[in-house]
């Protein structure tokens, strides 16, 4: 008897483009759109931090890409390596604090949507009612989309993914049309060294990496996990950072330092050079887009990882619990209520600066599993016993993901670091109820 395709259960996966466009969406969000006006004041140097950010992320592609192989079949991405690899409270810590981040980070998220759709629809910028509600219905519109399954979010992820590189492909591929080398000279104009210009530069830029490890959290629900991971987390680096590195290039060359500087909107400023205002718009509309696109992607990912530390007993048991979509639908909403709560914050006048101090406190949150990670993924191969292991790579990517990881933190800054430390502690007492209540 022929079987039923409808039944296939890889129908209800993410597969190859789906997850590579969870990488790129979560990766390219509202934020980069910024990114040539704030490398402005440093001049080409610039691209040399985009360089040296983009080689410290393709490592830790490497070494999540690695990872997924090596456990296959396995939620939770820098969770349950770190688990595995440096044991049960080592993956709580990580996990603890990326899950927090998550939320914060979506509420963030959300309020660059409002934002950005404040250029077409002004009274969002008048009125905080309006502005609320919109902000609130973008987030449950998508955690509804959400609930539908892993493979709807992933549809409409391919789709956003590809309108927000769309404006990004047009300046790039057109403004080498409009391109003036002269912009470049001198090449330094920050007024320090270049090895110091080379380093904040990168600094900035690193956080653009932030969701490289996207692909590897929902690994359950991925079609061939050991061959889609990592082919899905290299190449949506990879792509991710060619079209930031040549948007940078392309829209430096097109207008002047000093101009660029200033400008709120280096793109859309652009894109009117090449197209005047319809071009502007055009831009104008993938930045809402892409702000609309990551929301849905770690929407997706804030119910996944809880679902795969409650999974492990790490959390409490409601977090596991799925619909029939197989989706984790109330580690979904308690996530999207929290992110709620914390957007609510950045429109009450006493709340702005506990706002910004939860989005300072997260920043680290971000950063810890990808050290964690890098430690795990040499410990994970050495268990595994291997026979005639070549370990040179294996410690030197390792070993050169760690030490990255570990100079992203520094660059985080001190309050940063030092917020975040205090946030993964205060996870200690959270951590010795659930493992008391598991004893009972």
């Amino acid at each position: 008897m022929p079987r039923n395709m409808n039944n296939n259960p890889n129908k209800k996966k993410l597969g190859i483009w789906m997850s590579t466009s969870l990488v790129i969406g979560n990766m390219i969000g509202a934020g980069v759109f910024l990114m040539p006006s704030a490398l402005a004041a440093y001049g080409g140097i610039s691209i040399l931090g985009w360089i040296f950010s983009a080689a410290g992320a393709l490592l830790l592609a490497k070494v999540f890409g690695h990872l997924s192989t090596l456990v296959p079949n396995k939620d939770g991405g820098p969770y349950i390596y770190s688990r595995i690899g440096l044991g049960d409270f080592a993956g709580f810590l990580v996990a603890w604090g990326y899950w927090i981040s998550t939320w914060v980070a979506n509420a963030a998220i959300t309020i660059a949507f409002v934002g950005a759709m404040s250029v077409f629809f002004p009274v969002l910028n008048q009125n905080a009612v309006i502005a609320v509600s919109v902000g609130l219905g973008t987030i449950w519109f998508l955690t509804w989309i959400n609930s539908q399954g892993v493979r709807e979010s992933g549809k409409l992820q391919v789709l956003t993914t590809i309108l927000k590189v769309l404006p990004l492909g047009i300046v790039i591929l057109g403004g080498f049309f409009f391109f003036d080398i002269n912009n470049f000279i001198p090449f330094n104009t920050s007024g320090t060294s270049n090895m110091s210009a080379i380093a904040v530069t990168a600094t900035l830029t690193l956080y653009a990496f932030l969701g490289v490890e996207s692909a590897t959290i929902p690994a359950g629900n991925v079609e061939n996990p050991e061959k889609t991971i990592p082919k899905a987390t290299m190449w949506g680096t990879l792509i991710t950072t060619v079209i930031y590195i040549l948007g940078t290039v392309v829209v430096m060359g097109m207008i002047p330092p000093q101009v660029l500087a200033n400008s709120p909107a280096p793109f859309a400023d652009a894109m009117a050079i090449m197209t005047n205002d319809w071009g502007r718009d055009l831009v104008g509309a993938g930045v809402a887009i892409a702000a609309f696109g990551a929301l849905n992607g770690w929407i997706l990912i804030q119910g996944q990882i809880a679902k795969a530390i409650a999974k492990d007993d790490l959390f409490p048991r409601i977090f596991r619990k799925e619909n029939k979509n197989g989706v984790p639908i109330l580690g979904l909403v308690i996530g999207s209520i929290l992110t709620s709560v914390v957007m609510l914050m950045n429109y009450a006048d006493g709340l702005v600066e506990q706002f910004k101090f939860l989005i300072l406190l997260s920043t680290l949150s971000c950063l810890i599993p990808y050290l964690f990670t890098s430690a795990a993924y040499v410990l994970i191969v050495i268990g595994k016993q291997i026979p005639d292991q070549n370990w040179i790579p294996v410690f030197g990517v390792g070993g050169l993901a760690f030490l990255y990881s570990l100079w992203a933190i520094y660059g985080s800054g001190e309050q940063a670091v030092f917020y975040g430390l205090l946030l993964l502690l205060a996870g200690i007492p959270f951590y010795i109820w659930i493992k008391w209540i598991n004893r009972k």
